[in-house]
């Protein structure tokens, strides 16, 4: 576990924000370190083929979540890696977000180990901003036993930067007073949809911090990162996010990523610079569709656009997506769709490598087939094939039946998502 709570010395008791970005640190390493007291204060690493993630003690050395296991070895030699237990993380997420719900009835999950919080009207019975905020880190520790950093603000995006700030095992408070002058001093990075290449694109003209984003005019960003991106940029730079905290509302796209990790040179040498064969990746898309389509039909959602991402050894990453003329949850149909975009972008595979592979299915809507039932049933659920595959897998685990191309193959790890 990590040490004692830093708290920012500039909280005060009135006139705060009432938004909270809470997330738990290093979460399944932390969940091992919680489990087996051994490993407290230890550098610990979540997955020996890809980290999936590595306590805090491991990230001093280098060690990052996606990163080849025989990397993360050579960074971190006295690391002790540990496989992944999926249910015991989806346990300790349910306990935390039960915790969520009984703090503020105003809850929205991002992902299973953090969650934006409204506490705006709960002064009376709950106090101040900051002080259920303490609160709740107590509570997630004693009744969870994890470490969880919160950040509290006017916004949705500066509550999520201020806890970034104060990770790990942290609280800060961004008083309304005192936004820019917290926000402007940090590196482009901390804004939302600032990657790896749009820094470079950024730093490359000289632009380094949010403040230097904010002093360009909004013309300048649009003209340097296209429309969206500039626009994008330029208002939270100005920390303007007029968003809420929403509840229940249902996801715009539902999906599954693999981390492949950076291949051996060897590797390279026999199948090209991907290191892998159109058929071991071709296993991969085909294994992440199966979980993305069923995962739909069980939450009683159709979509239409399906959507494939990549990233490549040189940390660089790749959209493509094709809309389909009509919604569905079609196995075989979302597949014929992702294969597409697959074969149009293996020559960039083959030049750059592949160390990430994720398939996404958007625009979705609710499964309506008692309100339309002259549309063909297959374009909903897939047929009888479909619901056959889904009913014994419920019935005898999901690894009772699956498709000849996964045959003796790994098809990596189901990770424990925020229920639809």
């Amino acid at each position: 576990m990590t040490g004692p709570a830093r708290v920012c010395e500039h909280m005060f008791m009135s006139g705060e924000g009432t938004i909270l970005h809470a997330d738990l640190d290093a979460f399944y390493a932390s969940v091992e370190q919680r489990d087996d007291p051994r490993l407290r204060g230890r550098p610990v690493i979540v997955g020996s083929g890809v980290v999936l993630a590595a306590s805090y003690e491991a990230k001093a050395c280098g060690v990052q979540t996606a990163m080849g296991g025989r990397s993360a070895r050579r960074l971190c030699p006295q690391a002790i890696v540990v496989e992944p237990r999926m249910s015991a993380y989806t346990a300790a997420s349910r306990a935390v977000f039960e915790v969520f719900k009984q703090t503020t009835p105003m809850v929205e999950g991002l992902s299973i180990d953090e969650a934006f919080l409204d506490v705006g009207g709960l002064r009376r019975i709950s106090g101040t901003p900051t002080e259920i905020a303490v609160r709740l880190r107590s509570d997630v520790l004693e009744r969870v036993g994890l470490p969880i950093t919160v950040g509290v603000a006017r916004t949705k995006f500066l509550a999520k930067v201020a806890s970034g700030v104060a990770k790990p095992d942290g609280l800060l408070v961004v008083p309304p007073d005192g936004e820019l002058a917290f926000l402007h001093p940090l590196p482009v990075e901390r804004l939302w949809g600032v990657g790896p290449v749009t820094a470079n694109k950024l730093r490359g003209r000289g632009i380094a911090t949010v403040g230097h984003v904010a002093q360009l005019g909004e013309a300048a960003l649009v003209s340097m990162l296209g429309q969206a991106s500039g626009r994008h940029l330029h208002a939270l730079a100005h920390n303007h996010d007029p968003r809420r905290v929403q509840v229940g509302r249902r996801r715009g796209s539902i999906g599954s990523q693999r981390a492949l990790g950076r291949t051996p040179t060897s590797a390279k040498h026999a199948s090209g610079a991907s290191g892998r064969t159109p058929d071991d990746i071709d296993a991969v898309l085909a294994g992440l569709v199966d979980r993305v389509t069923r995962r739909m039909r069980a939450a009683g959602r159709v979509g239409r656009t399906v959507v494939l991402r990549l990233r490549f050894d040189d940390f660089s990453r790749a959209t493509r997506s094709h809309t389909l003329p009509w919604s569905t949850a079609h196995t075989q149909t979302i597949l014929d769709a992702a294969r597409g975009l697959m074969t149009a972008a293996m020559p960039m595979i083959e030049r750059q490598g592949l160390t990430l592979v994720g398939v996404a299915v958007g625009n979705l809507d609710n499964d309506d087939r008692g309100v339309q039932p002259e549309l063909p049933f297959d374009r909903y659920s897939g047929g009888d094939l479909d619901s056959a595959l889904d009913a014994v897998r419920d019935r005898f685990g999901s690894s009772a039946v699956t498709r000849a191309v996964l045959l003796g193959r790994d098809q990596g790890l189901s990770v424990p998502l925020l229920p639809d």
